[in-house]
């Protein structure tokens, strides 16, 4: 674990969820909305369904690097994304990603430790991008979930939010650097509420299986609407 920490220059210490919408942060997401919404065009669907409060889960599925972006078009609160650490071997840049709410997924490292900064962004009612499917996948299958979003949602009490995004996987595919202009549509399904804990304090490792399951159905519904849509 140390070596991996020793990777970033700004250390795993150096973030904390800041939840302010500063004057730059502002700025950032108005120019970053103002772009894609003209190259992408996005029609959203469900925007409705993302809670305006408390600590929330949006979960998209992953065929694009341009996946991320349509998150902003779903809510006006801040976000929050993983990234991966080779983003700050630069420390200005490292700074900077922590000001918008990125922080470091570090690839050499256990997963506790992103888990411990995602933990942090929901403990303090904050709105976390987490891509159950992992890395990029391809085809009209979501495939199987990593059972991260649930897990935290447990430890947390967030609501996750199912999304599909449909199209980006032929605006930009994989190893294509400039995107194709085009319609982009977004699916928001219905919220997924936290489970209940035990008298004890506890989830059952078995309802983290049941709702990561849940999710995906939920996902693969969301996906194939906005697929249709293309």
């Amino acid at each position: 674990m140390a070596v991996a920490e020793a990777r970033s220059p700004s250390g795993p210490e150096a973030f904390e969820p800041d939840p302010r919408r500063t004057a730059g942060y502002r700025l950032a997401r108005m120019l970053f909305v103002a772009i894609v919404g003209a190259w992408f065009r996005p029609a959203v669907s469900g925007r409705e369904r993302v809670p305006l409060e408390g600590p929330v889960i949006l979960a998209p599925m992953h065929r694009s690097f341009a996946d991320f972006a349509f998150s902003a078009f779903l809510t006006r609160r801040k976000l929050f994304f993983m990234a991966k650490d080779d983003l700050w071997h630069n420390r200005q840049v490292g700074r900077l990603l922590y000001a918008l709410g990125v922080f470091p997924v570090h690839r050499e490292a256990a997963d506790r430790e992103a888990l411990r900064r995602a933990e942090a962004v929901l403990q303090r009612g904050q709105v976390l991008v987490l891509f159950p499917e992992g890395t990029r996948k391809s085809g009209a299958t979501v495939h199987a979930f990593h059972e991260g979003a649930a897990f935290l949602a447990a430890r947390t009490g967030a609501t996750i939010v199912p999304v599909g995004i449909g199209g980006t996987d032929l605006a930009m595919p994989k190893g294509r650097r400039i995107p194709k202009p085009m319609r982009i549509p977004v699916v928001v399904g219905e919220p997924i509420a936290a489970p209940a804990r035990s008298a004890s304090g506890r989830v059952p490792r078995s309802t983290v299986h049941a709702m990561t399951e849940e999710l995906r159905t939920a996902v693969q519904s969301a996906y194939d609407e906005a697929r249709a849509r293309v």
